[in-house]
C-alpha cells in the first residue's frame, strides 16, 4: 500500500502507523508512530507542495503549472499551512543561556534581566 491509498482510505481523518518494517534488513518495529505532518496532507495538497518546493516557492510558477490565478494558489497554501505545525526558528533563550551569555561578559545584568524577563 503507498500513501495515496492511505489517504484515500482514511479520507484525511487521523491515523496511528503501529508497525515500520524496513525494506533492506527485514528489520521490524512496533509501536505508535504518527506519520510526518506531510503525509497526513490529501495526495492532491502533498503534490502541491512538492510542486511548490520544485518551483523554488515561485508563485508565478505555480501559476503556470496548475493554470490558475495569484489568489487561487494563496488561498490553498494557506489552507495547507492550517494544517501543519511550525517551528519556532527564533525561540527565547533559555535561562541558563542568559546566564552563560552573561557571565561571559556579551550581556549586561539589564539585558540578561530583559531577555529573562521576555522569556516567561
Amino acid at each position: 500500500m503507498d500513501w495515496q491509498e492511505l489517504t484515500d482510505l482514511t479520507h484525511g481523518q487521523s491515523f496511528v502507523v503501529e508497525r515500520v518494517r524496513l525494506a533492506g534488513s527485514g528489520i521490524v518495529v512496533e509501536g505508535q508512530f504518527e506519520p510526518p505532518q506531510l503525509a497526513q496532507l490529501s495526495a492532491d495538497d502533498q503534490v502541491f507542495v512538492a510542486a511548490f518546493v520544485r518551483s523554488h516557492g515561485s508563485i508565478k510558477e505555480m501559476e503556470r503549472i496548475f493554470g490558475v490565478s495569484y489568489p487561487t494558489i494563496k488561498s490553498r497554501l494557506n489552507r495547507i499551512a492550517e494544517h501543519l505545525d511550525f517551528v519556532d526558528t527564533d525561540p527565547a533563550p533559555s535561562g541558563a543561556d542568559v546566564v552563560d551569555r552573561l557571565r561571559r561578559g556579551e550581556i549586561g545584568v539589564e539585558e540578561a534581566l530583559a531577555e529573562l524577563e521576555r522569556s516567561r
